[in-house]
């Protein structure tokens, strides 16, 4: 297309391919244009002189200059929203969002042998919602932080599976069978001591 584009001196819009080479077989039948439509041409080694056995793509290329400044690319993030769905951070600098931790970045940090900062990375900064609220509240106490939990993506998945009548039971190394529903989240939620009204429960 560039090379056409070149030779013919006009500028050509970048459709789609199939519409493209209609588009340049219907000029060439009507031209009587000696540029082949595919674009490919024979080429000769420079050392022999024997022309190569298939024919090869020749053009032009299209150089942009992309605005792509560092200065527009910084950000970073302590803490920030959260998605409503995975109770994961947002994406992208424009919502104020973290990085992107995938896969592949989670197969370096076990090729090193990272395991706490993994073990960071996919509970407290990620869609473990009471540990990251712990671990928020130690740091401004200046305690010691504790243990995360369990992250809301490994609860959503346990659902999932037992949405196919599979028996699925997290165990701890004590033999502590864990839960994950309304109790668990109804026992998490903190004990004010307040009735209504402000009244203390044993007045009411």
């Amino acid at each position: 297309m560039g090379w056409g584009s070149e030779e013919r001196g006009q500028e050509t819009s970048g459709l789609s391919h199939d519409d493209l080479l209609l588009q340049a077989t219907a000029y060439s039948q009507k031209a009587n244009d000696p540029l082949p439509t595919l674009g490919k041409m024979i080429l000769y080694d420079g050392n022999t002189g024997n022309p190569y056995d298939q024919p090869v793509t020749v053009g032009i290329i299209y150089m942009f200059k992309l605005a792509h400044l560092v200065e527009d690319k910084v950000h970073t993030r302590a803490t920030g929203p959260y998605s409503l769905v995975t109770q994961q951070p947002l994406g992208g600098k424009a919502q104020f969002g973290g990085q992107r931790f995938g896969e592949m970045e989670v197969w370096a940090l076990e090729a090193y042998g990272a395991a706490y900062i993994l073990q960071e990375m996919l509970t407290i900064k990620s869609d473990d919602v009471q540990g990251r609220v712990k671990a928020y509240e130690s740091i401004v106490k200046g305690l010691p932080i504790e243990e995360p939990g369990i992250p809301a993506s490994f609860k959503v998945l346990v659902k999932e599976l037992q949405s196919l009548a599979l028996a699925v039971e997290a165990v701890t190394d004590s033999g502590e069978v864990l839960h994950f529903g309304r109790d668990e989240r109804r026992a998490q939620l903190p004990k004010l001591g307040m009735g209504l009204l402000g009244f203390a429960p044993d007045k009411l």
